[in-house]
């Protein structure tokens, strides 16, 4: 397939289509089909973007309606018929229920404006400067959010020193019997640990790009508990595993803690538009009007697919219902294909439709899988700090039937890679 004038043109920054080097034409649901009509069954959903799959035809029906009509397509932060009935929506599906009482701010388009939104005020908030991050977190690759994303590729890129971030070891980072929020007490305590006081914790639930690392429900209820008996704001980024990833539409509520702000994107248009919020205790909202601007904090065309989004999703329990089904599935094939590899070293993590599969770190093992199930058939990404992850990210809708021939894929994929590099004994080859 001719890359060429992507090669000649394009930045040397690019990422995602040296893993995919094809040019997709067309998508739906959940496969990518490239320009010689090659169907790609999709375990990737744009990172995260793609709850609902490709070109959901609830929410394009929806948006081709609303710009046949002239709906504003561009308004700022002005108030509009679109950006009205998604507050309206939010509200009556997604807040109300839960009983959570916050203030929404739009953000720039993307998730790092978002967080960068986010760690002014809380810095305001309190009048302090230091935050808390975490270990393997990532949060975006703008200034204050480069800042608390842990990744050493991403840090070094900003050419600039990164400072008022102080980072903890997240749950389970020195192994299943140490217990680091007793480390981050200790040093909160302590006034001589040398810690500056800290405005805010900042912390995914799930580290999408760290790894699929999970946060264990007490560990997070632990970590609110010294939110609030150290004067320090909970601001949970819930930017790839919010909006349904985990079963729940916020990847908190099985926690049963209440974070001070949450940040939103990817999956919150719900067809792929770019969209972000700050999600703000009321009482916290003490911007001055435009001490945060940006020209596209209002695609009111990502208004009408979330509203319309909640309203097919969110209604009732089903979806909800749907993800636990399914991530019962997934993680059961990919426990047995562990079991079926032992001795390779692999293993597996995650909750709800983020799962994890883990090879060991220090080699290529999960990019060679990657390629190869790429060229099988399957779109799936790496993560971790050294690539070490295949993250299995499929649409939340994914119909059962794709997403078993999805895993078949990685299946044949991983067996073909460990039997060409010698690492599946011989007997278990023999059994297979």
């Amino acid at each position: 397939m001719d890359l060429k004038i992507f090669e000649r043109m394009e930045s040397e920054v690019r990422g995602y289509i040296r893993s995919f080097p094809v040019i997709f034409s067309k998508a739906q649901g959940s496969e990518l089909i490239d320009e010689r009509g090659r169907r790609y069954i999709d375990f990737f959903s744009g990172a995260g973007t793609l709850n609902y799959g490709h070109n959901n035809p609830l929410l394009r029906d929806r948006l081709v309606d609303y710009l046949a009509s002239d709906g504003v397509v561009h308004g700022l932060d002005m108030a509009t018929s679109a950006k009205k009935y998604f507050l309206q929506t939010l509200d009556r599906l997604i807040l109300k229920p839960r009983g959570l009482n916050y203030k929404a701010q739009f953000t720039g388009p993307t998730g790092t404006n978002a967080v960068e939104a986010a760690l002014k005020l809380v810095r305001q908030v309190k009048g302090r400067q230091n935050v808390i991050a975490f270990t393997h977190g990532f949060h975006g690759v703008s200034g204050g959010s480069l800042a608390t994303t842990a990744n050493q590729k991403f840090r070094v890129a900003a050419g600039v020193a990164l400072g008022n971030t102080s980072f903890m070891p997240f749950d389970g980072y020195f192994g299943p019997d140490v217990n680091t929020m007793a480390y981050l007490e200790r040093l909160l305590d302590d006034p001589g640990s040398g810690l500056d006081r800290p405005a805010a914790v900042i912390v995914e639930t799930i580290q999408g790009e760290g790894g699929v690392n999970v946060a264990s429900q007490g560990w997070l209820r632990e970590l609110e508990h010294l939110c609030r008996s150290h004067d320090m704001l909970l601001v949970v980024d819930d930017i790839q595993v919010g909006c349904g990833r985990t079963g729940h539409f916020f990847s908190f509520e099985s926690s049963g803690i209440s974070p001070d702000i949450v940040t939103l994107s990817k999956s919150l248009s719900g067809f792929g538009l770019p969209m972000s919020l700050v999600l703000i205790r009321p009482e916290l909202d003490i911007w001055k009007p435009g001490a945060h601007s940006g020209t596209f904090r209002g695609n009111n065309l990502a208004f009408v697919t979330a509203s319309q989004a909640m309203e097919s999703y969110w209604t009732d329990t089903g979806l909800s219902e749907r993800v636990a089904a399914k991530e019962c599935f997934v993680r059961d094939w990919l426990e047995n294909l562990v079991h079926s590899c032992r001795g390779a070293g692999l293993s597996v993590r995650g909750r709800g439709l983020i799962q994890g599969l883990a090879t060991p770190a220090g080699d290529d093992l999960a990019q060679r899988i990657a390629r190869r199930a790429f060229e099988q058939g399957l779109v799936i990404e790496t993560s971790g700090a050294r690539d070490e992850v295949l993250k299995v990210l499929p649409a939340l809708t994914i119909p059962h039937e794709l997403l078993g021939r999805g895993l078949e894929i990685l299946e044949r994929s991983t067996n073909d890679v460990l039997e060409s590099l010698g690492r599946i004994p011989r007997m278990l080859k023999a059994a297979g």
